[in-house]
């Protein structure tokens, strides 16, 4: 299964998201420490916020922040999401399968179960879960260690 550019731009935008639980950051910001095109960033961030995922303000104290608190964000549906209806195969296309085989192909069921495992091991995961005490991540981010756990911050 090939996950597309745009979601995992979208996971490392969340992440870096809830690893600032107190401000709001910059699209320049997450474009420098995310690695990002920000034409690119700039395309998921308008879909994260039509999706609720993000908070954006504009104009001089603008910038981004997590839509709902990252507890309650699960990667399975990010992924989903952002994905939207793209086919894990041709076959699972309506308008462009080409493939002469659907009518009488086992392979099919058995990439949909596949996909649909797949989504439900991501569905355990929390976008908090992927920032809480990873330090290794918040060095990256240059945060000091544990800054984005609720329970450190009390």
């Amino acid at each position: 299964m090939r996950i597309t550019k745009r979601t995992n731009i979208a996971v490392r935008l969340l992440m870096y998201c809830a690893a600032h639980p107190a401000q709001r950051v910059t699209k320049s910001e997450v474009a420098v420490r995310c690695n990002i095109s920000e034409n690119h960033l700039a395309q998921v961030i308008n879909q994260l916020a039509q999706l609720g995922y993000l908070h954006t303000l504009r104009g001089r104290n603008g910038g981004l922040s997590l839509g709902r608190s990252a507890e309650t964000i699960s990667i399975g549906d990010v992924y989903r999401d952002v994905e939207g209806g793209v086919p894990v195969v041709e076959c699972f296309a309506d308008v462009d399968n080409t493939c002469p085989l659907v009518s009488a192909c086992r392979l099919r069921l058995a990439l949909s179960d596949a996909a649909q495992a797949f989504y439900r091991s991501l569905d355990a995961i929390t976008l908090q879960s992927l920032v809480c005490k990873n330090d290794e991540l918040l060095a990256l981010f240059q945060l000091p260690a544990f800054a984005s756990c609720a329970d450190r911050l009390s």
